[in-house]
C-alpha cells in the first residue's frame, strides 16, 4: 500500500496528513506527537479517528501542519486522519461521520472593526 494524504482545516490551521499502514508512529513537523502536543487532551483528540475504528496502533501517520493555534492544529490533524481513513477504507466513513470528524468546523474569529475596540467591543462611553 502507498501512502494516502489527506488536508484537514480548523480555525486558521491547515493539515496535511500521508498514512500508511504501519506500527502507529505519529510524527508532526518532524517530531513525535507527544513532544509537539504536550497535554493529553490534545493527544487523545489527535488519536479520536482510530480508537473510533478500533485501530490505535495499525497506521503509521506523518503530518505537515502550519497555522492557527496549538488547539485548533490537534482538531485539523483530527480531520485530515478521519479523511484519510475514509480514502484507505470507505467502511469507516459511517463510525466516523457519527462522531463528526469529517465535518468542517467553519466557525473563525469575527475580524475587528473600526470605531470598536475589538469586534463588537465598543470603547468605554462617557457622559461627560
Amino acid at each position: 500500500m502507498e501512502r494516502i494524504n489527506a488536508l484537514g482545516r480548523r480555525k486558521t490551521a491547515v493539515s496535511r496528513v500521508y498514512l500508511s499502514i504501519g506500527t502507529g508512529n505519529i510524527v508532526i513537523n518532524g517530531r513525535d506527537y507527544k513532544n509537539y502536543f504536550p497535554t493529553e487532551v490534545l493527544q487523545i483528540v489527535l488519536k479520536q479517528p482510530l480508537a473510533t475504528i478500533n485501530a490505535p496502533e495499525g497506521y503509521d501517520v506523518k503530518v505537515n501542519v502550519r497555522g492557527g493555534g496549538i488547539s485548533g492544529q490537534a482538531e485539523a490533524t483530527r480531520m485530515g486522519i478521519a479523511r484519510a481513513l475514509c480514502e484507505l477504507n470507505p467502511e469507516f466513513r459511517p463510525a466516523l461521520k457519527k462522531e463528526g470528524f469529517l465535518t468542517r468546523d467553519s466557525r473563525m474569529v469575527e475580524r475587528k472593526k473600526y470605531g470598536r475596540a475589538k469586534a463588537r467591543r465598543r470603547f468605554q462611553f462617557s457622559k461627560r
